[in-house]
């Protein structure tokens, strides 16, 4: 189309263009109809639902590795502290003798951790055990339940 084909003047007889095609002055309806949303809404949710699952599966395999990383740093501090020592915490004084002096122990050389023993990975404080089930001493994460026994996440952590 040349310039003066577009500034010639439109007969009145002619439509004017509709939809996208339409010029200045023409009604121009935009947006999504409702089916268009609808389909993007249920594609959402099937990525969600498919999606979900898997990631929060992950987290709770993490939080499980997470508890099993902590329990082995306080097994090598019950160890150094038994190397001081020369027994291990009783269960009396549990996990808080390897941050803090017990009283009666003159050769305890503590601290043996940074701070205070972290909970597990779900808040609740791990279980010391002397004499332990599997060793000279357990330490226990009683996973996502906070009780004892379970399953899955909420089952028993030990090594």
């Amino acid at each position: 189309m040349t310039l003066s084909q577009r500034a010639r003047p439109r007969p009145a007889h002619a439509k004017r263009p509709q939809g996208r095609f339409a010029v200045f002055g023409a009604r121009v309806q935009r947006g999504f109809t409702l089916i268009e949303l609808l389909v993007v809404m249920v594609i959402i949710g099937l990525l969600v639902g498919y999606v979900g699952p898997r990631y929060f599966a992950q987290i709770g395999k993490s939080e499980v590795k997470a508890a099993l990383a902590q329990i082995d740093g306080l097994e090598k501090a019950v160890e150094q502290y038994r190397l001081d020592v020369g027994k291990f915490p009783s269960n009396e004084q549990g996990l808080n003798a390897l941050f803090v002096r017990p009283t009666n122990e003159p050769r305890w050389q503590g601290p043996y951790l940074k701070k205070m023993p972290p909970p597990d990975p779900w808040g609740n404080p791990y279980v010391y055990r002397n004499p332990g089930a599997n060793g000279d001493f357990d330490i226990v994460s009683l996973g996502k339940d906070g009780a004892p026994g379970g399953e899955g996440e909420a089952a028993d952590i030990s090594k």
